[in-house]
């Protein structure tokens, strides 16, 4: 961990990655904590993996047809917003089972993005980055690309919090009150697909659920109201995400594996540390009486 940051003011890549994560623990807190009093993770997943869809084909435009504006980041932003309206127009506006909808689209978006990395030639190695993420290798582009996403989900957020509490916890009363449900859901959905984008920047699309699920499952261990989860969560992702990677940094461990292992311990000792302490009161309180 001290040769990280002993190189840390050395090393434009290692400042790049430590950018990344703040800008990746902000949206992480933010909508993970919805995900997680929503329960809506299946949600999430399906849409993480529809985004290798997004990546294998902007690759695929760059290498093969000389698209150069077709960046894996635009092209996996792409994948998930169509993917989170899909998601929305089929289970909010058309009422079909959901479960059904998310594994076909889970699935689909799977096998297109192997595809088209099969098909772009010499580029076997990214199925391995963007599966499993690495974090060192973000550039200034991809910053200015998360901070724009990052702009994106805080003023929808500051602008919707209200709505997309009440539809999170009274979607009936919400309806009574005039609020257009559907909409709303619509776009938290469409905020939960940036963040995946964001995330996988980090930690690749196959632990991007961990990363935003554990720290906001975490805070919720210990804060009742949302908002107070929400900075909660965000400190915390940020904490283990700079652990990760200056824990994994020295060793030459994934970094992406890193970062979720300490999200979930710190998970695992937060529900340890919540059960000794609702123990410790039962003890007290049967003591004084």
């Amino acid at each position: 961990m001290n040769l990280f940051w002993e190189h840390l003011f050395q090393h434009a890549f290692l400042q790049y990655a430590l950018i990344g994560s703040l800008l990746a623990s902000v949206a992480c807190g933010i909508v993970g904590s919805f995900v997680v009093v929503r329960r809506t993770t299946y949600v999430a997943g399906a849409i993480a993996h529809c985004v290798l869809g997004g990546m294998g084909a902007a690759r695929y435009l760059q290498r093969v047809h000389d698209v150069s504006w077709a960046s894996p980041l635009l092209g996996a932003t792409v994948a998930a917003v169509l993917a989170a309206l899909i998601v929305a127009a089929i289970t909010v506006w058309g009422r079909q089972r959901e479960d059904t909808v998310l594994s076909a689209i889970w699935a689909i978006g799977m096998a297109m993005g192997i595809s088209f990395i099969t098909a772009t030639p010499g580029y076997y190695e990214d199925l391995m980055s963007y599966l499993f993420g690495n974090i060192l290798m973000i550039g200034a582009a991809d910053l200015w690309s998360m901070a724009i996403l990052d702009a994106v989900i805080l003023s929808l957020m500051l602008l919707f919090y209200n709505k997309f509490l009440v539809i999170s916890f009274q979607p009936e009363l919400a309806r009574l009150r005039g609020i257009r449900v559907g909409m709303y859901q619509t776009l938290l959905l469409v905020l939960i697909s940036l963040t995946v984008v964001l995330l996988t920047q980090v930690v690749g699309l196959v632990m991007v659920i961990a990363l935003l699920t554990l720290p906001a499952a975490t805070a919720l261990q210990f804060v009742g109201r949302l908002w107070y989860a929400m900075v909660f969560a965000s400190v915390l992702s940020l904490l283990v995400t700079v652990g990760g990677i200056a824990v994994s940094y020295g060793p030459e461990l994934p970094a992406g594996a890193t970062v979720v292992e300490l999200a979930g311990g710190a998970y695992l000792l937060a529900i340890v540390g919540k059960w000794i302490g609702g123990r410790m009161r039962i003890t007290q309180g049967s003591a004084i009486a």
